[in-house]
């Protein structure tokens, strides 16, 4: 039987965030940066690569480490030795370039291979023609670097960051209003064109006011992809949580506000209008678009640990309509596999993507609170013995599921511990709907499961496990059948 994808779509030991998507001989290569589990800043620990083949997005092959930090020139340490996001392309000479950028130095780099896979070795610091590394002269601080061939064989190098004040680690850099930068580069993918950069016209959220932008304005994160003919340029906006974006004729100007593609906490679907009403815990999100296989896919991370510094790599199919404009993906357990996850067998209660306090939601930012639930695993950091699992589980706490394709199983069972005593009810609804099935709860200290008949219910359902009672639990994983 085929193995089924769910989100996160990688092993739950794994922490990458920022993946960009991008196909490269039948299968998709997966390039952003990567957390450490547990880990008190961004982006700790050496890239990796993940791949699948375009056809089976289930199927992802560890393709091991394509770039350490000790190969890196002039790495500083403590809060700026992160490794932020990464982006690659195929250059016009076959080889794969990796461009990517470390602490807040403003200075973009880059390194090369022979594969999408690595190993990759370093080539340079993108400069200008007279040797000056962009963001060593009076341009705005350079981040997030998105790299893009076009057809023609022309390159271009995407970056910025836009908050409306101007935070410590920028070093002196300001803030730009004017949002997302391009510089087109060398074929040697290097040296800047031209001595200067070009304003997309995706503006910061400071000078987007009277604009469609106003609300979602550019803040980090830029991506670039081209599909039929127009550009598609992706960004995180200064909400954080979402990805959003600006559609083109030109890749260096002229971009036209599009809307949002994915939001960490479904705000914007599903009746979620704020953080606090929002479908999970939220924080800064970052991705991008990919076709494949004749779909499209839009790919971004979820938080864990409750903070911004343990995210997972997630994924959802995106519908695109005839006019070229992107729906808001829904964020769902069932992401890449193309349709419902079968109606029987067990799940882990990891691929959640609902999970919600009975105080609401909030925008994780630094500090952890204990009445909340969220998704953690034991120990250290690591790359096996994966057991992540929802902790904190407590009266009013909400798990949500979707979707499977139910074909009347007549049991559902829990596998939890802690001290909490109470009822977990099953419902098809985040807001109630109708009730499928009562599950006692009883204090366990050891992992131990707890069923109940499920109400007849077939097709594409989704399963909501609220809780009322005293105490809390970890809820481990629940099983159909």
């Amino acid at each position: 039987m085929k193995k089924q994808a769910v989100n996160p779509y990688l092993p739950s030991w794994e922490y990458i965030p920022d993946g960009e998507p991008h196909v490269f001989g039948g299968r998709v290569y997966i390039y952003g940066s990567h957390d450490k589990f547990n880990g008190v800043s961004f982006c700790l620990n050496d890239y990796v690569g993940w791949s699948a083949p375009v056809d089976d997005l289930s199927d992802w092959r560890y393709e091991g480490v394509t770039w350490r930090k000790k190969q890196a020139p002039g790495l500083n340490i403590g809060f700026m030795n992160s490794m932020f996001a990464s982006d690659c392309c195929r250059g016009p000479d076959g080889r794969y370039y990796l461009y990517y950028f470390i602490g807040f130095k403003s200075v973009i780099s880059v390194a090369v291979c022979d594969t999408p896979a690595g190993k990759f070795e370093f080539l340079g610091r993108v400069k200008y023609a007279d040797g000056k590394v962009i963001g060593s002269k009076k341009e705005p601080l350079q981040f997030d670097p998105a790299i893009f061939v076009d057809d023609d064989g022309r390159v271009y190098l995407y970056t910025g960051f836009g908050p409306v004040k101007a935070p410590p680690f920028m070093l002196g850099k300001k803030p730009t209003v004017k949002g997302a930068m391009c510089f087109e580069l060398e074929p040697d993918m290097t040296t800047v064109k031209s001595e200067g950069f070009t304003y997309i016209g995706v503006p910061a959220e400071a000078g987007a006011k009277g604009t469609p932008y106003e609300g979602h304005g550019f803040f980090e994160a830029a991506s670039m992809r081209k599909f039929n003919g127009k550009y598609y340029f992706v960004y995180s906006s200064i909400l954080g949580h979402e990805l959003c974006y600006a559609v083109s004729d030109n890749p260096m100007t002229g971009f036209k506000y599009g809307g949002t593609l994915v939001s960490n906490g479904d705000i914007g679907v599903n009746g979620h209008t704020n953080p606090k009403d929002a479908g999970d815990f939220t924080g800064n999100t970052h991705g991008g678009l990919v076709e494949a296989n004749g779909k499209y896919y839009v790919f971004y991370h979820r938080q864990t640990n409750r903070h911004q510094f343990s995210r997972q790599a997630c994924a959802e199919e995106i519908k695109m309509n005839p006019d070229g404009g992107f729906e808001q993906a829904e964020r769902t357990s069932c992401g890449l596999n193309g349709g419902p996850l079968r109606g029987e067998g067990k799940y882990e209660a990891r691929i959640a993507c609902v999970l919600k306090a009975k105080q609401g939601n909030r925008f994780y930012m630094f500090g952890k609170k204990n009445n909340e639930p969220y998704f953690t695993q034991t120990g250290a950091d690591r790359e096996d013995n994966p057991d992540q699992y929802i902790a904190n589980f407590g009266d009013g706490c909400t798990a949500g599921f979707k979707y499977f394709d139910l074909q009347n199983p007549k049991n559902i069972s829990v596998t939890v511990k802690g001290a909490a005593k109470g009822k977990l009810s099953v419902t098809d609804n985040e807001y109630g709907g109708n009730t499928l099935a009562e599950i006692e709860i009883n204090p366990s200290k050891q992992y131990f499961g707890f069923s109940a008949p499920l109400i007849a219910a077939s097709g594409k359902t989704a399963l909501f496990f609220k809780f009322a009672g005293a105490g809390t639990f970890d809820f481990k994983e629940f099983e159909l059948r």
